[in-house]
């Protein structure tokens, strides 16, 4: 059994996932064997940003492919990997496809069907209508009058009754469907390579997407990685973990990680990286947020209910906030430290701030620390 400290494992998390900036090719990076949660606000590109040498896009990029994937959450996955993720991500049962759906008893009644079932049903409706790109609301509009009344819901801010929003976006990609990237309103498109809605899951693939998340925000637990995929520990821990892993504690912690990478945790590079990562980066879905901000008194200024800042990364810690305004062609940047930093930081800061504008088209105009 190996023992590190919560400094090993940052480092080795900011190597892992690319913050060192060492690769050229994108598609090399190892957070897209999980995926890059991606948002209104170019949260996967400003991800790549952080971790690209080169400025690059995603959109445009025959390499990458944006889909509603884990926790129904769109994300970029390499185009060719993509069609495996339409069984992997299916639930394995219906106690899984509950915990997926965020489902109680009450709502499974009104279904008047198991969850999986309504998931495969609703993915077969979505197939049949979206052989072309579609809006969001156009695909939606078309599929509520086909699927039974138990799966179609009133929505107030609507004001019709459409099918369930989780259950659209959790049956899009079994149905073969993805997300055109870049496009507003949310346009649906058919895919490549997914022949027609999965027989059944894929365990093995799965499995894989555990895994993943081990090696990427590892050392973890089977509910660490349950809370990124939307189940819980006790699918996880049945059917879904790996063999192939070491148990690691972690200032105590019991937690585990895939053999191969246990030479990196013990002895990774230096986090000397100074990086501003925007919302939802990859570092910051990592379940164990007392590894990533060990003071609790910092969650609620870098982890909030509605509009996450981005996160400021030195040294191998989350050491501050920071926010963007864009005013004519010119990007104006708010950094919001948790400690004092020092010059260096600061400038190394500014550098960055630099590459934020420029990858969004813009000027830098100014950088204002609170």
């Amino acid at each position: 059994m190996l023992e590190v400290d919560r400094q090993q494992v940052m480092a080795y998390r900011v190597a892992t996932q690319g913050l060192l900036r060492t690769a050229s090719d994108p598609a090399a990076l190892r957070v897209f064997d999980l995926g890059v949660q991606d948002s209104t606000r170019d949260t996967a590109l400003l991800a790549l940003v952080a971790r690209s040498r080169a400025s690059a896009s995603l959109v445009g990029d025959s390499r990458f492919t944006l889909a509603w994937t884990h926790r129904g959450a769109p994300h970029f996955h390499r185009s060719a990997e993509l069609p495996g993720l339409a069984a992997a991500l299916l639930p394995l049962d219906d106690a899984d496809a509950r915990a997926r759906m965020a489902w109680r008893r009450r709502d499974v009644e009104q279904a008047g069907m198991p969850v999986t079932e309504a998931i495969r049903v609703t993915a077969g409706a979505i197939r049949e209508v979206a052989t072309a790109p579609m809006t969001k609301g156009a695909v939606s509009g078309a599929i509520s009058p086909r699927l039974p009344e138990g799966l179609v819901r009133w929505c107030r801010p609507c004001g019709v009754t459409h099918v369930h929003e989780q259950l659209m976006r959790l049956s899009a990609l079994p149905a073969g469907v993805g997300l055109v990237a870049g496009a507003s309103p949310a346009t649906l498109m058919p895919l490549d390579g997914v022949p027609g809605v999965p027989a059944s899951p894929d365990l093995a693939g799965a499995t894989r997407i555990v895994r993943h998340y081990l090696a990427l925000h590892g050392p973890a637990t089977a509910a660490d990685t349950a809370g990124f995929v939307g189940t819980t520990g006790k699918v996880v821990e049945r059917s879904l973990w790996p063999d192939d892993l070491v148990e690691v504690r972690v200032d105590g912690r019991r937690a585990f990680l895939p053999a191969e990478d246990a030479d990196r945790l013990t002895s990774p590079p230096e986090p000397a990286a100074v990086r501003l990562l925007p919302p939802w980066d990859p570092l910051l879905q990592a379940r164990d947020r007392a590894v990533l901000v060990p003071d609790r008194a910092h969650h609620k200024e870098v982890w909030k209910i509605l509009g996450n800042p981005g996160a400021l990364l030195a040294g191998g810690e989350i050491a501050g906030t920071w926010r963007a305004k864009v005013s004519g062609h010119r990007l104006a940047l708010t950094v919001s430290p948790l400690w004092p930093l020092s010059p260096a930081v600061r400038a190394a800061v500014s550098e960055e701030a630099e590459r934020v504008a420029a990858a969004r088209g813009l000027g830098l105009g100014s950088v204002t620390w609170k």
